[in-house]
């Protein structure tokens, strides 16, 4: 199997299962991988690109750690730095809606689902605000596909992830 930064994380531990605690050794925010309802979830459309965003890690150092643990050559490739754009002025309105992502993990939940499930009660223009000990990388990506406007950012701590319907 070839290994680069689109090769999801499902694809990646389906034909590696022993990478799984490599991951973790590699960055302990990856021992969220344990959770089940994530696993089934998350892991099958978060890139090895998604998941070092959510590691706070870079791409390619992550890719070519995951290379190295399985045998095969480090690629020599680089990514582009992605700027972090100025906060747009919709962040600063009351949020309809805060939702802590690392309950509903704990609680055997899918946040996307669950935001999905919010995001239709609300009206256009609305905020919904979802805080995380990780950055909540494939979520983002899977909810700009869906139109949705979204910003995210942290104090070091926490990510707060806004969306704006």
């Amino acid at each position: 199997m070839e290994i680069t930064l689109d090769t999801t994380i499902y694809d990646l531990l389906k034909a590696y299962p022993q990478l799984e605690d490599e991951l973790i050794k590699i960055n302990p925010k990856f021992k969220k991988l344990k959770n089940p309802i994530l696993r089934r979830t998350v892991a099958r459309i978060a890139s090895i690109r998604q998941a070092a965003a959510v590691g706070g890690m870079d791409s390619v150092e992550l890719l070519n750690e995951i290379r190295k643990r399985v045998g095969l050559p480090a690629l020599d490739i680089k990514e582009e730095e992605s700027s972090q754009s100025l906060a747009p002025e919709w962040i600063t309105k009351e949020p309809v809606k805060i939702i802590d992502a690392n309950a509903l993990l704990d609680q055997g939940k899918n946040p996307l689902a669950e935001i999905m499930k919010e995001l239709k009660n609300m009206e256009k223009e609305d905020v919904l605000l979802l805080t995380s000990d990780f950055k909540p990388q494939p979520l983002i990506d899977e909810l700009v596909k869906k139109g949705y406007e979204v910003y995210s950012k942290d104090d070091g701590q926490r990510f707060f992830t806004y969306i704006r319907k």
